[in-house]
C-alpha cells in the first residue's frame, strides 16, 4: 500500500497471540500501532513491549461486548491520530459450552456472537469515519476455515469433525460482513477482506494448533499491507483463496 510512514493501525484483541503478532509485524512495517484490548493492564503491557522493540504503540480500551467503548475509542483516535489507515478485527472468543447444533448451549452461542460478530460490527461502524478520512484504507476481518460453508459441507474436509455451531456460525457471519462491506466501501477506497489464520497454536485452542503464531498472523498482515489496487471482498489463507 505504498509508504506506511505516519499511518496508524488498530488491532483488536492485540494484547496477546495472533493479534499481538499482527501488531508487531505492522509496526515493523512502519505503522503506528493502536492495541485495542478490554484489559487495560494487559493492553498497556503489550504496547510497552512493542515500544521496547522500537515500535510506536499505544493502548485503547475496547470491550467488544460494549459498543460504547468502541465509540469512545474512535473519539480517542480522532483526537490523537486524526484518521485510521488499517483496522484489523482480530478479537474473538470460543466458549466451552459451544458444540454441535444438538448440544450447544444457546447462551454460549449468544455469547460468542456478541463478541465475534456484533462486537466486530460495532468496532467497524465506529471506525469507518476514521478509515474514510485515511482512504485508501484497509479492513481485515479474522475469520476461520470453520466459517466456510463449502468446507463444512464436505465430509472429507480435514476438520469436518469440528462441530461448533456458535463459533463456526459467528465466523460465517463475519464473512458476510466482509462481502457487504467490500461492496459498500469499494468506491470509498477501502478494501475489505477476511483472513483465515489456519490452525494456529494459541490460547483459543489450548495451544493445540499446528502453526506458529507468526504463521497465523501472516495472511492478515499481507492483506493489511496490500497494494491500493489489490483484492477486496475475498477470503484468503496463506495458501490462497478460501471458498465461502
Amino acid at each position: 500500500m505504498g509508504s506506511s510512514a505516519g499511518m496508524s493501525a488498530l488491532i483488536t484483541g492485540a494484547n496477546k497471540g495472533i493479534g499481538l503478532e499482527i501488531a508487531r509485524q505492522l509496526g515493523q512495517a512502519g505503522l503506528r500501532i493502536i492495541i485495542a484490548a478490554r484489559d487495560a493492564e494487559r493492553g498497556a503491557k503489550a504496547a510497552q513491549d512493542l515500544e521496547d522493540e522500537g515500535i510506536a504503540a499505544r493502548h485503547v480500551h475496547i470491550d467488544l461486548t460494549d459498543p460504547a467503548s468502541a465509540k469512545q475509542a474512535a473519539e480517542n483516535i480522532r483526537g490523537r491520530e486524526g484518521a485510521l489507515k488499517i483496522l484489523v478485527n482480530n478479537a474473538g472468543i470460543v466458549d466451552p459450552q459451544d458444540g454441535s447444533q444438538e448440544q450447544a448451549e444457546l447462551d454460549a452461542v449468544r455469547r460468542i456472537f456478541e463478541t465475534n460478530f456484533f462486537g466486530t460490527l460495532a468496532v467497524t461502524q465506529a471506525m469507518l469515519p476514521l478509515l474514510k478520512k485515511a482512504s485508501p484504507a484497509r479492513i481485515v476481518n479474522l475469520s476461520s476455515g470453520l466459517g466456510s460453508l463449502t468446507f463444512n459441507g464436505d465430509p472429507d474436509w480435514e476438520y469436518a469433525g469440528y462441530k461448533l455451531i456458535g463459533y463456526s456460525a459467528s465466523k460465517a457471519a463475519v464473512n458476510m460482513l466482509t462481502v457487504q462491506l467490500a461492496a459498500a466501501l469499494k468506491d470509498a477506497g477501502i478494501r475489505v477482506n477476511a483472513a483465515d489464520p489456519g490452525f494456529t497454536a494459541t490460547d483459543l485452542n489450548g495451544h493445540r494448533g499446528q502453526q506458529t503464531i507468526p504463521q497465523g498472523a501472516a495472511e492478515a498482515v499481507r492483506l493489511a499491507l496490500s497494494e491500493d489496487d489489490g483484492e477486496t471482498g475475498g477470503f484468503f489463507a496463506t495458501d490462497g483463496r478460501v471458498p465461502w
